[in-house]
């Protein structure tokens, strides 16, 4: 299907800027574009009109931006708070959509519609989100949409206070959770394995044991004394 010419009214976010002649798909300018009174389609009649109307349209767009800008500067720094149930890993059980979002900007005294709310998805998520809010075609403010469990949650989450894990909470000493930890014990000295003494010799231990001389018995035989050869020739007369 051929693309539509339209004329924008107002500036359009990542399309133009007033009175430009813009194309875009047939299904985009009928379900948004012309229902939203953002353009006219680019007919040669719709542009002489624009163009007689030009100078009050731009008037008028003035005027609402300048109100835009002044509530802009009073919804800074707003945040709104979702509790929604979630699971351990903090995937939500469902979703927060830009109409939940506008419905607590509005509950918050500003009023704003679900079509202002810019998101690129559904948030599905427990957290902090940055989402912008168009006041205006040419302003938007940051608000800063908190998903939590629960109120208490909300407020940790604002202050950046993570909750503690469940580690900490059930393996933690009960007293001595902020007591200095006790200095490791030094390991013991290895004691050196003492030497098997030798065993001695059999023969070595089965020795004699050497007495004193006083108490070694006479074992050598006497002898006599050698005679000499006059005592043997004497004995021979």
């Amino acid at each position: 299907m051929s693309a539509m010419e339209v004329i924008l009214l107002e500036r359009v976010e990542k399309l133009g800027q007033m009175g430009e002649v813009v194309r875009v798909k047939p299904g985009y300018a009928r379900n948004f574009l012309l229902p939203q009174k953002k353009a006219l389609r680019a007919t040669a009649e719709n542009k002489e009109r624009f163009e007689k109307q030009r100078v009050q349209l731009e008037a008028v767009n003035l005027k609402l931006k300048g109100e835009a800008e002044a509530v802009a500067k009073k919804m800074d720094s707003v945040s709104v708070v979702l509790v929604r149930q979630a699971g351990e890993t903090g995937q939500l059980y469902g979703s927060v959509t830009a109409r939940d979002i506008a419905d607590a900007v509005s509950a918050a005294g500003y009023t704003v519609d679900h079509r202002q709310i810019r998101i690129d998805r559904p948030i599905k998520t427990l957290g902090l989100v940055q989402t912008r809010v168009m006041l205006h075609p040419e302003v938007a403010v940051t608000v800063t949409v908190n998903v939590a469990k629960s109120e208490e949650e909300a407020e940790r989450q604002a202050k950046g206070d993570e909750p503690p894990a469940a580690e900490e909470i059930f393996e933690a000493p009960p007293a001595a959770a902020d007591a200095a930890p006790a200095p490791a014990a030094e390991p013991a000295a290895e004691e050196k394995p003492k030497k098997a003494k030798k065993a001695k010799p059999a023969a070595e231990a089965a020795a004699p044991v050497e007495l004193p001389a006083a108490d070694k018995p006479n074992t050598k035989r006497s002898k006599g004394k050698k005679k000499s050869r006059d005592e043997y020739e004497d004995d021979e007369d």
